[in-house]
């Protein structure tokens, strides 16, 4: 048995202490995360908005165990997600409460700061860990299935206040000609590709409402959820929900937009999608585009924060569910401008324009025949 001979130095030794201390950092913040699933899966978030509660109380208010509730608690105000008002008391006497703000993230679903979302999320993509060690092996996918309900409505959660305060508002008034061509009484037509659960329709309807929204997407429970949140938006008159992959060759019709947002990245086969976009265009229609703001280019560590997030959900959700289908581009979450611009030009578009639109997390493309 042979063994690498290391020769300490002080600057080794620091690197060390360093990066053991990150990873600690790391594996607290993965268990708070975890315990923020629960308490919004639990409720018991929204029962603590009834007002401050000690572990009885809370468990009487949700049905819930007081030992769990308990510990639970504790750990929620020792991260500083509730406050204690007494933690000198006795456990069970102790009295927790939601702090002004922390309600918001945690509890409005529309809120531009809503978390909860992010966080089943997050918690869903460590959900098929055993499968991904069998992809890496092998080479093939994770179905998109595989990762439950928590993948999928947690995507649609996280989305959800954008697309009801930012799609309408900013996203698309910043193409003049298209706001204006939704705005006009002769109804226009919109195809919103991988639409999801249907937030991204129901806000094009809802911000223009003589426009007729097609969603499209080929998760069947996603369909079926979008058709339910278009009939309690009351916009099922103008918003249809089809199962149908956006690879489809046979996809043409006469829309004057086709939208694709936060999925592109995902498809095993992106030029096709984008050909198939291009087919549904009407004259004058054009394609926009909504996917992730990667940097332009890659760097070790990385400069731009936000690549370490896109790098954690490719590794672990974006590519495995990008290779499941063969063949497949196997883009990853990092789709960087000059990848975009290389699908687009093979699909067939002749111009590629980055919108003037700021956003944390999305960059956004308009692509013309």
């Amino acid at each position: 048995m042979s063994s690498i001979a290391r020769t300490p130095t002080a600057a080794a030794d620091a690197a060390a202490g360093a990066f053991a201390g990150h990873t600690l950092e790391a594996c607290t913040a993965t268990l708070e995360l975890a315990c923020l699933y629960l308490g919004d899966r639990l409720g018991l978030y929204a029962a603590l908005e009834n007002g401050p509660a000690t572990a009885t109380e809370l468990a009487g208010r949700t049905g819930l165990d007081i030992r769990y509730v308990r510990e639970w608690l504790e750990q929620q105000a020792a991260a500083g997600v509730l406050t204690c008002a007494d933690p000198g008391r006795a456990p069970e006497e102790r009295t927790f409460a939601l702090p002004a703000g922390h309600d918001e993230a945690l509890l409005d679903r529309d809120s531009l700061t809503a978390v909860a979302g992010f966080v089943r999320a997050t918690i869903a993509s460590l959900s098929t860990l055993p499968l991904l060690l069998d992809a890496f092996r092998t080479g093939e996918g994770v179905p998109y299935a595989a990762f439950g309900d928590d993948m999928r409505e947690g995507i649609a959660d996280g989305n959800r206040p954008m697309f009801s305060r930012q799609l309408g508002q900013e996203w698309l008034p910043a193409m003049p000609d298209v706001h204006a061509r939704l705005r006009s009484l002769e109804p226009a037509r919109v195809a919103d590709l991988a639409c999801g659960c249907g937030w991204s329709s129901i806000a094009i309807a809802r911000s223009y409402p003589s426009a007729r929204v097609d969603g499209l997407d080929e998760d069947a429970r996603s369909i079926e959820q979008a058709r339910g949140h278009a009939v309690e938006a009351g916009v099922a008159d103008r918003v249809r929900f089809f199962r149908q992959d956006a690879a489809d060759a046979g996809l043409a019709g006469t829309y004057d937009l086709v939208t694709i947002f936060e999925a592109l990245h995902d498809m095993s086969q992106p030029v096709e999608a984008l050909a198939s976009a291009r087919r549904l265009l009407g004259p004058g229609g054009c394609v926009l585009v909504g996917d992730e703001r990667a940097a332009e280019r890659y760097t070790a560590p990385a400069e731009d924060p936000i690549d370490r997030l896109f790098y954690g959900f490719s590794v672990l959700h974006c590519l495995p569910v990008g290779r499941v289908g063969q063949p497949s581009a196997a883009t990853g979450t990092v789709m960087r401008p000059h990848t975009l611009r290389s699908y687009a030009a093979e699909a067939g578009f002749g111009q590629v324009t980055v919108l003037p639109i700021e956003h944390d997390f999305w960059r956004f493309y308009r692509l013309d025949p």
